[in-house]
């Protein structure tokens, strides 16, 4: 098996619009060590992260995070240990379109 080390996605999503972070290919197990929330604006903000299991259908089950708050110009970082599978999808959702979002963590292939 191979384990790849890198920056996993990065996003700055349009305002209310689920996005999707990262994609888990195909023949491949990944574990998101750290997700980075960064707000850039002078004005606080809302946030949100979900995993869809097998690229399904958004709903309320899904998510990890749900319109927490960010604070004017700060950064939030998850330390998380989460574990994805192939075609799993981590998505990303955000008040306004002044944040950013960052995964890293590894990639197992067989």
């Amino acid at each position: 098996m191979a384990t790849t080390y890198s920056t996993l996605g990065q996003s700055n999503p349009s305002a209310a619009t689920p996005t999707t972070l990262y994609t888990c290919p195909a023949a491949t197990q990944t574990v998101i060590s750290s997700l980075v929330v960064c707000n850039q604006a002078a004005t606080s903000a809302t946030y949100r992260i979900a995993v869809r299991k097998n690229a399904a259908v958004l709903d309320a089950s899904m998510y990890q995070v749900y319109d927490a708050t960010i604070a004017a110009n700060t950064t939030v970082s998850y330390t998380l240990g989460m574990t994805v599978d192939a075609s799993d999808l981590v998505v990303v959702y955000a008040s306004t379109n002044t944040m950013s979002f960052t995964a890293f963590g590894s990639e197992i292939t067989a």
